[in-house]
């Protein structure tokens, strides 16, 4: 397979239960069961608002890079924020990118909080005071996107011969995560954009503009994936494989440094369940069960945990040190 398949939501977004709806789910599911990844177009998201979300993240990697470290990660015990090049490390590598990590404006745990360490991935984002219309951009864009997630989600219960919301209840509150992120061009000390990795929540999608990039590992080879006008490119984390027993697919992907003179530009949203949720393996068809071969291990060889936060909250303190001896200092003291 050189590239992946095209998947039109628009007819289960009408109607589940109409045949188009019902032909969606099952082709869907098939498809996260053979590659794991899949253009998924027709989810009727304004490209008016996907435009405008670029150019604000044009405007932010213009600013000076004073403006931009303000916003450091480093502040953050909920790893919102922006990293600098190079400041960030996937599969034991440097990753050559900066971004901006956001999620939902969320209040923070309390001074002297005790409870799982978790948690602390909740709290506020940090906007740029340059661009006022940033927030509102972002933040619009992940409502519309929280939509999308669960639509697909709900999908893939149909397709797995559950009930429609056999799902819902992990997203209530969801705590969703995005990246604006920028792979530049020109001289760099390496080429990894970000290093081979699989994720681990439920779903990602990506939207490209120009400049590809991103590699999936199907078969034996990384296919690059170019940027497909109107489409999202969506994959599953670790969590949706583990609860499937392994008949839905977490594929192994990377991204590599743009090779021409224009930077890259993509967006990054993870539809995840509420931190505190718990997925144990849900009991499927037996023609589907046949299918499945367990695999609660992630590529490092670590056993994938049931509860969401403990996985989200293993990754970033691996992805970001600086954060980790800035926030959890008491975490990362006790081994894991």
């Amino acid at each position: 397979m050189s590239s992946l398949p095209v998947l039109d939501i628009a007819p289960f977004i009408d109607d589940p239960t109409s045949d188009g709806g019902q032909d969606f789910s099952h082709e869907l599911t098939q498809v996260c069961h053979d590659v794991g990844f899949a253009h998924i177009v027709g989810h009727g998201i304004d490209p008016n608002l996907e435009h405008s979300l670029f150019e604000v993240a044009r405007e932010f990697f213009a600013l000076p890079q004073s403006a931009r470290t303000r916003l450091a990660i480093a502040n953050s015990a909920a790893f919102r924020g922006y990293t600098l090049l190079g400041d960030e490390n996937t599969a034991g590598g440097q990753d050559w990118r900066d971004q901006l990590d956001l999620g939902p404006e969320q209040q923070a745990p309390e001074p002297g909080y005790q409870g799982p360490a978790y948690l602390r991935l909740r709290g506020p984002n940090q906007w740029p005071i340059e661009l006022p219309h940033m927030a509102p951009t972002a933040l619009l864009w992940m409502d519309h996107m929280n939509v999308l997630g669960l639509q697909c989600v709900r999908a893939l219960g149909v397709g797995l011969g559950q009930p429609i919301d056999v799902f819902d209840r992990f997203f209530d509150p969801a705590d969703l995560h995005a990246k604006i992120i920028r792979y530049p061009a020109g001289d760099r000390p390496t080429d990894q954009g970000v290093g081979r990795h699989h994720d681990s929540g439920l779903l990602t999608f990506i939207l490209q503009q120009g400049e590809p990039g991103l590699q999936v590992e199907l078969g034996s080879k990384m296919v690059m994936v170019e940027p497909l006008e109107g489409a999202y490119v969506m994959n599953l984390g670790a969590m949706m494989q583990a609860a499937t027993n392994g008949y839905l697919k977490a594929t192994p992907h990377r991204v590599v440094a743009p090779s021409g003179d224009r930077d890259r530009l993509s967006m990054a949203f993870f539809f995840n369940p509420a931190f505190e949720s718990v997925f144990e393996p849900i009991e499927l068809p037996p023609h589907l069960a046949t299918l499945a071969s367990p695999d609660l291990v992630d590529l490092k060889g670590e056993t994938i945990h049931t509860v969401f936060g403990e996985n989200n909250l293993k990754v970033r303190l691996r992805s970001h040190p600086d954060v980790a001896a800035r926030h959890y200092s008491d975490v990362v003291a006790t081994p894991r």
